[in-house]
């Protein structure tokens, strides 16, 4: 069955999706009845197209990998510079894939690019926080009044499936408390400043070396990335109506030295950037801070870029689950499954 697909966004994530339609087309038609047909690609930087017949995706990808530009692909009858609201209300689409870069304080522009989709009729997959972040029981209304689906797996850790996760393997648990691991870069530093003995200066230019880390590393190391995804969890799993201000703490790594982490070690403990949220008196108590757990705490583990998150549970006990919290075809993977899933829902 063919299921109409508008892309908000090719850049890195939008490209893993597109490779993995690629890579994938025979499993996806033969076990999921899935055809992707694109018909429209909006981009800040490359450009826009807009073809209701369908683009070659093979093709395009490959355009987009040597050009570096969407405008300009070769499409007959195609229209080309609208920009990605007007695609969106001139896209004869099933399904807005929204993967811009993410606005913690605003949202936008992907806000709007969902408003907008969901106004048209569109089923939303994003990965981007900002609009969970800030506007998730907002979203969430106004996609059951348009009877519309909504879509955001690869928010908190990427392709490592977490709301998935709850909805189907851990249904009926009440969740009382979520804590985990939800920040590769400062995993990163922090496993290579026990491991290696390196400074927090020396760790975080590494990271930025290897591309884990910003040239302005503020939202890594301070603790806001993380929290985002404290405030999405305390939301969309614990019922909540948080916002970022609403946080007990927000403490981020740049505080911690050599001395901090081989003082833990001697005790047998192990510093982490732990986000967490939990029910206590009817209340969400939600916060990011470093914290030094026992040796035998799963989370003390975890190491390199690598996330992970532990529910506990009334029926199951305490659930924990690790995997990459980034990457361009592990977060492209996320979408994918969220579109599988709408594809089969809708």
């Amino acid at each position: 069955m063919q299921r109409k697909i508008v892309l908000i966004g090719c850049g890195v994530v939008g490209q893993g999706f597109l490779e993995i339609l690629v890579k994938k087309k025979e499993l996806l038609a033969n076990k999921f009845d899935f055809e992707p047909v694109l018909v429209g690609v909006a981009d800040m930087m490359k450009g826009s197209i807009l073809a209701q017949d369908g683009i070659d995706i093979p093709a395009f990808l490959e355009h987009v990998k040597a050009k570096g530009t969407v405008h300009d692909f070769p499409v007959e009858s195609a229209i080309v510079g609208l920009n990605s609201i007007d695609i969106l209300k001139q896209a004869e689409a099933d399904i807005m894939v929204e993967v811009t870069y993410t606005d913690i304080k605003t949202g936008e522009p992907a806000s709007s690019h969902i408003r907008t989709a969901f106004e048209k009729g569109m089923c939303v997959a994003t990965t981007n926080k900002g609009p969970i972040t800030l506007h998730f029981k907002e979203l969430v209304d106004l996609a059951k009044k348009n009877n519309v689906l909504f879509k955001y797996e690869g928010v908190v850790m990427s392709g490592t499936p977490i709301f998935d996760l709850l909805d189907y393997c851990l249904a009926v648990n009440d969740i009382h408390e979520i804590k985990g691991i939800l920040n590769g870069t400062t995993n990163f530093m922090l496993t290579k400043m026990e491991d290696e003995n390196m400074s927090y200066q020396d760790a975080l230019a590494l990271a930025q070396k290897l591309g884990y880390a910003e040239a302005d590393p503020t939202a890594d190391v301070e603790g806001f990335d993380a929290l985002a995804k404290v405030i999405i969890l305390s939301n969309v799993v614990l019922g909540g109506s948080l916002k970022p201000s609403d946080a007990k703490e927000r403490i981020g790594i740049s505080g911690i030295t050599i001395e901090d982490i081989q003082k833990a070690k001697s005790e047998g403990m192990r510093y982490k950037l732990i986000g967490s949220t939990k029910l206590e008196n009817g209340q969400i108590i939600a916060s990011v801070k470093p914290v030094k757990l026992p040796l035998s705490d799963p989370l003390a583990g975890v190491g390199g870029a690598v996330n992970a998150l532990t529910f506990k549970t009334d029926l199951s006990g305490d659930i924990t689950i690790l995997g990459p919290g980034a990457g361009k075809l592990e977060t492209g993977f996320a979408i994918m499954i969220d579109v599988i899933n709408m594809h089969q829902e809708m």
